[in-house]
């Protein structure tokens, strides 16, 4: 139903972003890698995918087609819902993902919150053919602000995590590497929860 959105940024979270686009603010949710891309920009374009449920409509959006068509692939997997396809994306690059559901790695997929072996092993069987075509360059840009912690923390708290196993964790990764990104943070707290 839409295709993409183009606007100002208003507001910027590693979970969602609001765009402002004639006159009017739409928060949709992104993934780490997306917000990594957006950061520090004032206006954007993001490729968009529409959630229709019973009590919401919710758009996510992408910062590239391929990034979307991934998203689009992950929730044709049963047991796999625009939430879980999201912690999916935020964890790894696409390329990474693609590059493990080719060759199978159902390890690496595993390290995921919430994909334990059954899941792991359908999104392997359900899509091994459909994106073992090639792989997607996708960079992830370091952030560095005094506010890390919190924006790290804040999007753990919006994936559903609980604040005070996901502040211990935090602790952890900034104490054995304090240069992290939030990116690297997070990824890092997806696997260790």
């Amino acid at each position: 139903m839409y295709e993409f959105i183009s606007g100002n940024v208003s507001d910027l979270t590693p979970a969602y972003v609001v765009i402002e686009t004639a006159g009017i603010g739409y928060q949709i949710n992104i993934s780490l890698n997306t917000f990594a891309l957006l950061e520090g920009k004032s206006q954007t374009m993001l490729y968009l995918h529409l959630v229709v449920r019973d009590d919401a409509h919710l758009l996510y959006g992408f910062s590239s087609k391929e990034e979307r068509e991934l998203f689009r692939n992950l929730i044709t997997v049963s047991g796999i819902g625009a939430n879980t396809a999201r912690v999916i994306l935020s964890s790894f690059s696409p390329a990474e993902i693609i590059q493990a559901i080719a060759q199978g790695d159902i390890k690496m997929l595993q390290q995921i919150k919430g994909i334990g072996l059954k899941t792991a092993q359908r999104i392997v069987i359900d899509l091994k053919d459909k994106i073992a075509k090639g792989s997607i360059g996708q960079d992830i840009f370091a952030t560095s602000n005094n506010t890390i912690r919190e924006e790290a923390l804040s999007a753990l708290v919006m994936l559903g995590f609980s604040k005070s196993a996901a502040e211990k964790l935090i602790g952890k990764i900034l104490k054995n590497n304090p240069n992290q990104t939030v990116e690297g943070i997070v990824k890092n707290a997806l696997k260790g929860l």
